[in-house]
């Protein structure tokens, strides 16, 4: 008969939710979203970033949320706490805490700052291509407005790339601090 106890413990849970949010992570930032770029014409490939990047986002701080309240005590003698209070122990601060939090921080950044300011960019932009009667990729002379807003779009797609990208480094932080805890 199979024990079953392991799911009465938080361990699968945490690691389910950080195996999650790490692959979703890496296919949407390095595969996922390069393919689609390569392969859609622009508007299609907009449109489709535009249903995934709620979701995504949304993902990317519930889960690091999820590993919070999850976060497995270890089995060490001395009886590190499991659960949130297992994350903010002092003995977890640069291991668990920084890693998780930093995730938490990048996924909000992201869900409530970068992601709609981008939408909102993008909207505007078709406004005024309607008005320019050409779309924002098409070759130079553009009208004032629609420069703006092209270096307003790039400004705001760099800094959620970056955000996502130092979210991407606090989890693999994480993963090594996990594996720590396997040996």
């Amino acid at each position: 008969m199979t024990d079953t106890s392991i799911f009465k413990s938080l361990a699968p849970y945490h690691i389910i939710a950080y195996g999650t949010l790490l692959g979703t992570t890496f296919f949407q930032s390095f595969i996922g979203g390069v393919v689609a770029y390569k392969a859609l014409p622009r508007p299609q490939f907009s449109q489709l970033q535009q249903r995934i990047f709620p979701i995504y986002f949304a993902l990317q701080a519930a889960l690091p949320a999820a590993l919070a309240v999850t976060y497995p005590a270890s089995s060490n003698p001395l009886g590190a706490t499991s659960s949130i209070s297992g994350v903010l122990a002092e003995s977890n601060r640069y291991s668990v805490f920084f890693p998780i939090a930093g995730m938490f921080a990048t996924g909000v950044v992201n869900m409530l700052y970068t992601g709609p300011q981008t939408t909102k960019i993008m909207r505007a932009r078709k406004v005024q291509e309607s008005r320019d009667g050409k779309k924002f990729w098409d070759p130079a002379p553009h009208s004032a407005e629609m420069q703006a807003l092209n270096k307003q779009f790039g400004k705001i797609h760099g800094i959620s790339a970056l955000v996502n990208l130092v979210g991407f480094g606090a989890m693999l932080w994480y993963g090594v601090s996990i594996a720590a805890r396997i040996q």
